[in-house]
């Protein structure tokens, strides 16, 4: 079977090639704006018309979409992750290739959740950030293009290749810091929000099952388990051998007023950090994973603790 991925280059989207060019019966062609893509093409102003005309030429069974933009601005947002996947299910709707797609979602689709509950896929999505709304938005056209297509909702991804900026991997930044400056105390702030870790490895699993398989519609995957940042801050240290003190700080409440923490220094008082978990999701979030079993037979393998182990191997070899 002949797979066209989108978004190769990306945190996701390089294990999820890694997943498919593991598997002997797929053939694997690259679409990206990239240089090492097999195709460039980028998909926020690229037109459907060439596209289509690709996708006439390659005939894949599947296009995978991994491709998306997690920081910017509204319009930014929106034409990375709303335009581009509009200008893809409007391709494949002109092919005349027959396609399956699997687009990958996320978790701040849903928004802010209760505390202490899991969330389905029948919630009603109440996205709480441009972030959110732009995904949210690219699900919908998915959902209603007509074609045979999937979405996975990823809640939090980990593991290696974690972005430095991204929350975990400024916890390691942080950290490495910490370390290499000698400093037995690390000051860390808003770490009271719970987050449902899934290891990127396990994501592209999910992918690959999900491209093989007939399953439609919303398919949330996670580990089914919140986990406090505090706590994952714990578990970093042990797995880096920090044997500091960790001091969390009193973050008041807002988008942009807390800090993830850096080691002891002026600059703590002076350039406040983004709030760490700027998705909109407020402070809780654990996926309902049941539906991802049932209907992809797929199942987290990957230990916290395992992502978390990568995560500081990356940071502790960064110069």
């Amino acid at each position: 079977m002949r797979i066209l991925l989108i978004g190769a280059n990306g945190f996701i989207g390089r294990f999820v090639a890694d997943r498919l060019l593991a598997d002997p019966a797929v053939q694997l062609t690259a679409l990206g704006r990239g240089d090492d893509a097999d195709v460039r093409f980028d998909l926020a102003t690229g037109s459907p018309g060439a596209l289509t005309r690709f996708l006439d030429a390659v005939h894949p069974g599947v296009v995978v979409n991994c491709a998306g933009a997690t920081r910017g601005g509204a319009r930014e947002l929106t034409r990375h992750n709303t335009v581009a996947v509009a200008t893809v299910c409007e391709a494949l709707r002109r092919s005349g290739c027959g396609a399956r797609l699997v687009q990958v979602g996320c978790g701040a689709e849903y928004g802010p959740s209760q505390p202490g509950s899991s969330t389905a896929e029948d919630a009603v999505p109440r996205p709480g950030g441009p972030y959110g709304v732009s995904k949210l938005a690219a699900t919908e056209l998915v959902l209603g293009s007509g074609l045979d297509a999937v979405v996975l909702r990823v809640f939090s991804p980990a593991g290696p290749g974690t972005p430095a900026g991204s929350p975990l991997g400024r916890l390691a930044e942080a950290m490495r810091r910490a370390m290499q400056s000698g400093d037995g105390e690390l000051k860390l702030g808003g770490l009271g929000v719970q987050r449902d870790f899934i290891d990127v490895r396990d994501v592209a699993r999910a992918v690959h099952a999900a491209s093989l398989s007939a399953a439609q519609g919303v398919i949330n995957i996670g580990s089914g388990r919140a986990v406090r940042l505090r706590d994952a801050a714990a578990v970093l240290a042990r797995v880096a051998g920090y044997g500091g003190a960790l001091h969390e700080l009193d973050v008041p409440p807002g988008p942009l007023r807390g800090t993830i923490g850096h080691p002891r220094a002026e600059s703590d008082h002076t350039a406040p950090m983004a709030y760490p978990y700027p998705d909109g999701c407020g402070s809780w979030q654990q996926a309902d994973v049941r539906t991802a079993r049932d209907r992809l037979g797929w199942r987290p393998r990957i230990a916290l603790e395992e992502s978390l182990a990568d995560i500081w191997m990356e940071a502790a070899c960064r110069i």
